[in-house]
């Protein structure tokens, strides 16, 4: 397997020149200077500590000893190291120990520790989505009790939501509080628990969706609750084991070091609970933790795309093979001379690129809505990162399974073997898809919810964004600039006409909307992806003319201008199928 090296440039370029880190208000003293040297030490604790660590740990996998889960040897380490170098607490709330610092910084990071170890990292991602819950809902005395040891590492967070009946229908859930002695006991099975026992740290907390005695059927009997591993006693510190256990660990297609549990809550006399929020408000209470889930899911899907193309890369600089199409007998040369494998290495390094991009502008906007001094800017920007959240997680993560398989392709046959490691960049990115609402219900997310807020003005206004873009680049003087402009005006346009036909059609005929949702949510994923691709484009040929010659902003040129070509066509071609596919899909037969 090829070794990991943070791509500090482009995140760097992304952070500071396609967002705008300086401008992010009540930003924690987060300076361009000082994330570059954050970034820099993550970086090199990635690759040193976290990415040998990957393939050792796919080949072991997680295990369970006498009850307790074990992870793959040097993870508890690795993680011990984490969380002792203060980076669990970096973007935590100061007045928990937290260090404050802004969501684009996080996502950044986030990036590489999933690209460097995305089994071992999703334990991390977990825990920083429980501490964004309970800063947000939690009630003083369950603030003071957990978030400093969550902030810090000390103890984990999981999220559990599905049951064995209900999958992603949430209203079927079954699992039940009661109140005994003035507490809550809770009963009941959840499943696909990621990192839902371990042994790394002292204590886990997991919060859970569940039901009181009175609650009514449906998503609106909902209610959330926190279930410690180990009793919280008044002192801090950790008393007798809850009544939750492992009933079993899933046996998947990849991210075999991350457990994937099956709980059972109550087995004796019920796991003793808290309740998080208002009595039935669960559902809308966890969505803090379940959104912040999508777009850290959409920034793995960055992650393991950028971990295949660096595997794809170092093999099609190396592998010798084939003599250039030009010199039929001359000697055979590294297969990235020839065309088709260049194709393929620009094609990841494209969609990567605009996909990191896109979640880093997301990030900014919900940087925006929680500090601006506007409460104008605060509102719109809220409203900007609910309507790209979902594109993100659908998007970005359809990305990373494609860019894996496409470093397959360029191994050729030896992709297909383990032993080079490409085969587990593709196992592991296959999850996220599915992950936190499927990307399927990310698309009809976009259709019933997102297209429709604000009146559908914040769609217009992301739209009228785009051609904005696409107008600046058009007018730009050379022919790079001009022709990306041309491309993403063509999809912005076909965004636009496609999202009004949809709103439109959802309340005819709902069906017939919901089929052209998918291909929908590509479309916008492609057209949003070429936006950020013409601003890194933009701000790359400023830099140009101003006199730099860092090479880097020629190739982001290039590699923008790859994207526009290469897929704003396609892009902007789905109108047609979007409008189809209402006709089509209920027609077809079932079998």
């Amino acid at each position: 397997m090829a070794e990991y090296r943070a791509p500090l440039a482009d995140l760097q370029f992304a952070l500071n020149d396609i967002a705008d880190l300086h401008a992010i208000p009540d930003s924690n003293g987060a300076t361009p200077e000082l994330v570059e040297q954050v970034l820099t030490e993550a970086g090199r604790f990635a690759s040193d500590v976290l990415a040998p660590l990957n393939q050792s740990g796919d080949l072991s996998g997680a295990r369970i000893e006498n009850g307790v889960v074990r992870v793959p040897d040097g993870f508890a380490d690795a993680y011990g190291r984490f969380v002792d170098g203060g980076w669990n607490a970096v973007c935590g709330p100061t007045a928990w120990g937290g260090q404050g610092l802004p969501w684009v910084v996080s996502t950044a990071l986030s990036e590489i520790w999933q690209s460097s170890n995305m089994s071992l990292a999703n334990c991390m991602m977990l825990t920083q989505g429980a501490v964004e819950l309970l800063a947000h809902h939690g009630t003083d005395a369950q603030k003071r009790a957990y978030l400093p040891k969550l902030i810090s590492g000390e103890w984990s967070g999981t999220m559990n939501l599905t049951e064995p009946h209900a999958g992603s229908d949430l209203g079927r859930l079954q699992t039940r509080a009661e109140r005994a002695n003035g507490a809550w006991k809770l009963r009941g099975q959840k499943i696909f628990i990621t990192f839902g026992d371990h042994d790394m740290c002292d204590n886990i907390v997991h919060l859970v969706l569940g039901r009181l005695p009175d609650a009514p059927a449906g998503v609106r009997g909902i209610s959330l609750f926190l279930v410690s591993k180990r009793d919280v006693l008044e002192d801090g510190s950790l008393g007798a084991h809850n009544d939750v256990r492992v009933n079993s660990l899933e046996h998947k297609l990849g991210q075999m070091g991350s457990p994937t549990c099956v709980l059972m809550y109550g087995d004796e006399h019920g796991a003793r609970a808290e309740l998080v929020g208002e009595p039935h408000g669960g559902l809308k209470t966890m969505f803090t933790m379940m959104n912040h889930a999508r777009l850290n899911v959409g920034i793995q899907g960055v992650a393991i795309a950028e971990r295949a193309f660096q595997q794809a890369l170092e093999y099609a600089r190396t592998r010798v093979q084939g003599s250039p199409i030009e010199e039929p007998r001359a000697d055979a040369v590294e297969i990235i001379r020839h065309p088709d494998v260049r194709r393929m290495i620009m094609d990841m390094k494209a969609k990567t690129e605009a996909a990191r991009a896109l979640a880093i502008v997301t990030a900014e906007a919900l940087d925006l809505a929680r500090a601006h001094p506007d409460p104008g800017v605060r509102e719109r920007s809220a409203l900007r990162a609910e309507l790209l959240v979902p594109v993100v997680k659908g998007w970005g993560t359809d990305r990373g399974v494609d860019v894996a398989s496409t470093a397959i392709q360029v191994h050729g046959g030896m992709g297909y073997i383990e032993e080079t490691g490409a085969a587990q960049h593709y196992r592991d990115a296959r999850i996220l898809p599915i992950y936190e609402g499927t990307n399927g219900i990310q698309a009809l997310d976009m259709l019933r919810r997102k297209l429709h807020l604000g009146d559908g003005e914040p769609f217009r206004e992301l739209v009228s964004d785009i051609q904005a873009v696409a107008t600046q680049l058009a007018d730009s003087p050379g022919e790079d600039l001009p022709a990306i402009g041309r491309h993403l005006a063509t999809a912005a346009a076909a965004t636009g006409e496609a999202g009004t036909w949809l709103t439109g059609k959802f309340w005819d005929d709902p069906r017939a909307a919901a089929a052209g949702a998918t291909p929908f949510l590509e479309l916008l994923g492609f057209t949003t992806g070429g936006w950020t691709m013409g601003r890194a484009a933009i701000r790359a040929a400023e830099r140009i003319r101003s006199g730099e010659t860092d090479p880097f902003l020629g190739t982001k040129i290039q590699t923008a201008r790859y994207f526009a070509e290469m897929h704003l066509p396609t892009a902007a071609a789905l109108a047609g199928p979007i409008r189809a596919a209402g006709n089509t899909v209920d027609a077809a037969a079932a079998a």
